[in-house]
């Protein structure tokens, strides 16, 4: 077996559709930069036989909540996936190969995975970038079926979701017309975007700035010139010893948003650097 043969490669992210953009691979590929020696063919080989299991057991008649029931049951029960709320900021949570071996995660990856293995059943599942709590939904003819994969793929119904919301809306509930827009599907791209902010997050509390650093570059190989990851990599690289790539990073942070509020601090860090450079030489 060939270590990553299947994964796409970072190189070539940026340059790819939305919608030719591999989530399951792609989630693999952010992994692999954790784990260099995963093997990203079982992990892929597990979905697709997840996916002939369901097949095999659900019927051609069934209905949409019937064939829902049974899809959660294998794979919240049978499998036991469940989310990890005891510790919610592992970063093992993040990795989708720590994910199916410890079968613990958190909203996001675990949607990956429900994801996934309902597009293997036959089924659009797709995902909801919801604030503060990462969602699912599937289309249905009368609408989208709303589902909450780090409660055991519940279904989440529209009360309790403008309640979800409300905080993040300095407490006001949103109108229908605002609950729609936040209810739309994600992009893959979308989706990848946020783990890898995740991890982010995760290593600049532990101060670990060369995974900072790395989430960062990520996400740029996703989305170039993302002013914020930009700016997030070049303090990284700064925090690290690497004056070169972060003076590149906030030099170009400036052209972008020269009027950005912490503008006048990430030119001082880059005249800071030019003095290091100059006592250097």
């Amino acid at each position: 077996m060939t270590v990553g043969a299947e994964l796409p490669e970072w190189g070539r992210l940026a340059g790819m559709a939305d919608s030719e953009l591999p989530l399951l691979e792609t989630a693999l590929l952010i992994a692999r930069d954790e784990y260099p020696e995963l093997e990203s063919a079982a992990y892929l080989s597990m979905v697709d036989a997840y996916g002939r299991r369901l097949n095999a057991s659900l019927s051609d008649g069934l209905d949409i909540p019937s064939k829902l029931t049974a899809i959660n049951h294998f794979l919240y029960k049978e499998l036991g996936f469940s989310g990890n709320a005891r510790n919610y900021e592992d970063p093992r949570n993040s990795y989708l190969n720590e994910v199916f071996d410890r079968r613990l995660g958190i909203p996001i990856s675990l949607a990956v995975i429900h994801i996934a293995v309902m597009h293997r059943v036959g089924l659009p599942l797709e995902g909801i970038s919801f604030p503060g709590h990462f969602l699912v939904r599937l289309p249905v003819d009368d609408g989208i079926l709303v589902l909450d994969p780090f409660n055991q793929g519940r279904p989440v119904s529209i009360e309790e979701l403008r309640e979800r919301v409300t905080p993040h809306l300095d407490g006001q509930p949103p109108s229908d017309s605002q609950l729609f827009q936040i209810l739309a599907p994600a992009s893959a791209r979308t989706i990848l975007m946020r783990m890898l902010r995740n991890l982010q997050t995760i290593y600049q509390h532990q101060g670990d700035h060369e995974r900072v650093a790395r989430s960062a570059d990520r996400i740029l190989k996703l989305s170039p010139d993302l002013p914020d990851a930009l700016r997030d990599r070049g303090l990284a690289y700064a925090e690290i010893g690497y004056r070169k790539g972060a003076d590149a990073d906030f030099a170009r942070y400036l052209q972008l948003r020269p009027d950005a509020e912490d503008a006048d601090a990430i030119r001082g860090l880059l005249i800071e650097g030019a003095a290091v450079q100059t006592r250097l030489n």
